[in-house]
């Protein structure tokens, strides 16, 4: 069993860590509206070598198979990280309570 403190530190760790990559990239000037664009896109990516890949011969489909599955990882991570980036933007929109 885990000790409770060991855990609540691990959380933080991990928090601190995504806090950093979401500052870089908002200081580079992306947008989570783009990485939501890079999602879509990549699902269409994905579905397009899927079907390229039936229409390869038997030696090379799963190669180009295994590559359409590759591609269909990224949606998900594409669009957690454009949702991060939106909410670090509204949190710096709203006004803070003294």
């Amino acid at each position: 069993m885990i000790p409770t403190l060991a855990v609540r530190s691990r959380r933080g760790v991990i928090r601190q860590a995504l806090g950093m990559v979401t500052r870089l990239l908002e200081r580079i000037g992306l947008r989570g509206s783009w990485l939501h664009t890079a999602s879509m896109g990549s699902v269409m990516l994905c579905i397009y070598l899927w079907i390229r890949a039936k229409t390869i011969g038997e030696d090379e489909r799963g190669n180009a198979e295994r590559r359409a599955l590759f591609v269909g990882l990224w949606p998900p991570m594409f669009w957690l990280i454009g949702d991060s980036l939106e909410r670090r933007q509204a949190s710096k929109r709203r006004p803070r309570l003294r």
